[in-house]
């Protein structure tokens, strides 16, 4: 799937820059073009004239070139490419990227890319682990781009992989991948939920279920990149989307969720219910802050709110897919495979807090996809942009 295809292949100064020329001669082989910007540091570890050789293109490097004083331009670099890889991108990059720190001319190209962008970070283990590093991270990947991490296995093999840049043949398979899937959902309309949401007892205090809606923005990131129009409706979490062709519409409430999702589903091919709707809310909402008064106890009434995958299943029409989500604390195949049933879904992603890694406030996750044949399928311990891109597939195979 890389036949005649346009790749900008960015390299930073790291000692895994050596990896660079496999790449470069991987690509090649299969057929893409490729063309070099590396970073000053970067030619430090790996010389130019290798890669010049390699693909049969002059190196780009700096603004003007040395020889006659030719501009390089990264505006026109950023509309030639299908895809940006940055391999290997230290923590410094990464850090500019994240910034908009337009320092060299692989920065720029970066800032200037209408294409994919791809980063297979590389750093040691303890420069990985930075909470800056890794909030870094997650704004890249806030922006649109894909993260290539190696040791996508269990836990412990998760663990020892990070910061390590991925072979050169793991990020062709994900460049493939990409190609592969690419405009899967052209003309398709997709709605996703994402996020808690949040009842009122009064003014300053609310009841609601934990979210951080890292999947669910994923997931929407994921399948706008494929081609399709994609209606994010999402509780209050601090995430931006990059996609152009997500819409976006900010909810509160279960019942603002509800209503925004019934309104929504009925044009859409597609949704994937991700968000973490509260089930209950308070009887009766105090207009003011309710005081404390010494120890004595509160009591709070609740009543149930309206079932949205239930709501929507009851009106899915011949050909809608519906996805849904399971978190569950045991018995977690049983009491998905029932949700699975009662609320009409075609498949739903089942995650279980008696797996580490998986869960709440993770960078990670452990799903087991169960569909509506008996079909289930489990799958490793990934990134969460990683899960996203397989339920995304999953999706994609009943969309066709």
């Amino acid at each position: 799937m890389l036949q005649g295809k346009k790749i900008v292949l960015g390299i930073t100064g790291s000692i895994a820059a050596y990896k660079a020329a496999y790449l470069v001669r991987g690509l090649i082989k299969k057929g893409a073009e490729v063309q070099v910007v590396i970073t000053p540091a970067g030619k430090e570890f790996i010389t130019p004239i290798t890669l010049s050789a390699l693909t049969s293109k002059p190196v780009v490097s700096e603004f003007f070139s040395n020889r006659d004083g030719t501009w390089n331009s990264h505006v026109d670099l950023g509309l030639w490419a299908d895809a940006m890889v940055i391999a290997p991108a230290t923590a410094s990059t990464i850090g500019k990227m994240a910034n908009g720190i337009a320092d060299n001319m692989l920065i720029t190209t970066y800032l200037s890319m209408k294409a994919p962008v791809f980063v297979a970070p590389a750093m040691d283990l303890d420069m990985f682990a930075h909470s800056a590093t890794q909030r870094n991270l997650d704004t890249l990947r806030a922006y649109g781009n894909h993260i290539i991490e190696p040791g996508e296995g269990e836990l412990a093999s998760h663990l020892v992989g990070k910061g390590r840049m991925e072979e050169p043949d793991k990020i062709i398979g994900v460049l493939e991948d990409f190609f592969t899937f690419a405009g899967t959902f052209a003309e398709k309309k997709i709605m996703i939920t994402a996020g808690p949401t949040y009842e009122k007892i009064d003014p300053v205090r609310v009841i609601g279920k934990f979210s951080s809606g890292n999947m669910g923005f994923a997931i929407a990131e994921a399948c706008a990149a494929q081609g399709a129009d994609v209606t994010l409706i999402a509780g209050p979490v601090a995430l931006t989307t990059a996609h152009p062709a997500i819409r976006r519409i900010d909810v509160e409430s279960a019942g603002e969720m509800y209503r925004a999702a019934m309104s929504v589903f009925p044009e859409t091919d597609a949704a994937v219910l991700c968000a973490a709707v509260a089930d209950y809310r308070p009887a009766r909402q105090a207009t003011e802050k309710i005081k404390r008064e010494s120890e004595e106890e509160i009591r709070l009434q609740l009543v149930p709110n309206k079932d949205i995958a239930a709501s929507l299943g009851a009106v899915k029409r011949s050909g809608q897919v519906l996805v849904g989500f399971a978190l569950e604390t045991h018995n977690a195949q049983v009491y998905a495979t029932e949700k699975l049933k009662k609320k009409n879904l075609d498949f739903i992603v089942l995650n279980s807090l008696e797996d580490a890694g998986a869960g709440f406030r993770c960078d990670t996750n452990k799903i087991t996809i169960l569909d509506n044949a008996g079909s289930v399928t489990a799958y490793p311990l990934k990134s969460k942009q990683a899960v996203a891109e397989d339920i995304v597939a999953q999706l994609a195979s009943r969309l066709k």
